[in-house]
Order: C-alpha cells, then sequence, then structure tokens
C-alpha cells in the first residue's frame, strides 16, 4: 500500500503550514537565490582568500540551513491543504520531488566544499577537481529543473482551485479568475488511478509470493 489511512488523517489535520514553516521555506529561497545569483564563475577567482573563506563560511550555513530545514519539515505531512481523495501515487510523486530538491541542496554545498578543500590543497585542476566541480553542476542543475517541477505543481494546484497553494503562499490567494479545463483534471485523475492500481496490484502479487 502506497499510503497509510493515518497519514492521510494525519494529512487532512492541517489546513496550513505554520509560521516557522512558512518563514524557512521562504527565507531559504531568498537564500538560494542569492548563493546562485553569487556564485564564482570561475575557479580562478578562489585565489583570493577572503572571497575562499567567505565561500566556505556561506557553503557550511547554507547546509545547516537545509538540513534544518529537512528535519524540521518532516513534522509534517506532504501536500497540506490537498483534497481528501488525492490520490496515493500523486502523494508518491510529491515526495520523490521533495526529495529530490533536498538531496540537490544538500550536495550543492557539499561539492562547493570539496571544490574549496581540494583548490587549498593546491589541486586547481585535475581529475578530483573535474569530479568534484561536475557533481557541483550537477547538483545546481537538478535543483533548477526539481524547483522548476515543484512551482509549476504548485501554480497547476493553484489553478485547479486547491488549497495547497494557499497553505504556503501568502499572495495570489483571491478566488480563481483562470481555471484549468476539465480534460486536464480528468487526465491527471486517470494517469494517477492507474497508476496507483498497477502498483496496489503489484503489492498484492508480492505479498503472495
Amino acid at each position: 500500500m502506497l499510503d497509510s489511512d493515518s497519514y492521510q488523517r494525519n494529512r487532512a489535520s492541517f489546513s496550513s503550514h505554520t509560521l516557522t514553516s512558512k518563514f524557512l521555506h521562504w527565507s531559504f529561497t531568498f537564500l538560494y537565490a542569492y548563493g546562485i545569483l553569487k556564485q564564482v564563475d570561475d575557479i580562478s577567482q578562489l585565489e583570493d582568500t577572503s572571497l575562499l573563506e567567505f565561500e566556505v563560511i556561506f557553503a557550511i550555513v547554507f547546509l545547516a540551513i537545509v538540513i534544518f530545514r529537512y528535519f524540521y519539515m518532516r513534522r509534517f505531512p506532504t501536500l497540506i491543504g490537498a483534497p481528501e481523495n488525492i490520490s496515493k501515487v500523486h502523494i508518491l510523486v510529491a515526495r520523490s520531488v521533495h526529495v529530490g530538491m533536498y538531496f540537490s541542496l544538500v550536495m550543492l554545498p557539499v561539492s562547493g566544499l570539496m571544490i574549496a578543500f581540494l583548490f587549498s590543497l593546491g589541486f586547481k585542476d585535475g581529475f578530483l577537481q573535474a569530479a568534484a566541480m561536475g557533481l557541483h553542476d550537477f547538483s545546481a542543475s537538478l535543483s533548477y529543473w526539481l524547483i522548476g517541477v515543484h512551482i509549476l505543481a504548485a501554480v497547476y494546484s493553484r489553478l485547479k482551485g486547491e488549497n495547497i497553494w494557499r497553505a504556503m503562499v501568502p499572495f495570489w490567494n483571491e478566488d480563481r479568475t483562470i481555471k484549468i479545463p476539465d480534460s486536464f483534471v480528468k487526465v491527471e485523475s486517470f494517469v494517477f488511478g492507474t497508476l496507483e492500481k498497477i502498483l496496489n496490484l503489484r503489492a498484492k502479487t508480492d505479498m503472495k509470493t
């Protein structure tokens, strides 16, 4: 079974995120944007000792906040504000995107620290430095894609008239002026419903074997 009834009841007991959750979400959003905008364009810039020290401190603070945010948000169910009859596969997909985002956001500062550490040891190029930089680029790209998916899904939910958007976002909460075509919602329900039946059938088959 993809999700327990108790989990569904737990999720239904929340109508909105807490003020702390919202603060962590939006303050971290600005921190992430700042980190992307001020990132080092050329590794040779790390020759500047003050810049290298700043990058290390920023990466450590960034990593600490990501880890704290992850463990704090684990206290709350996925998709607060979603309809009670939401597909369990939908919840599973949302969880997967969230875990992927946290993974990429952890690997960003970790790989950045690896780059700084290797640079301080004199590895300004070569295989090890190239591997660290490759991991950093991959983590950044993964975060862009998953955050993009997260935002599109939130907007789509908002246009459907669900309360997921209102549970976290303090603006654009008036009544809908744009409506998602019913055909989109029907396709979504069909896809998630079909996947749920397939996965539940497979789970029953595995239990018999």
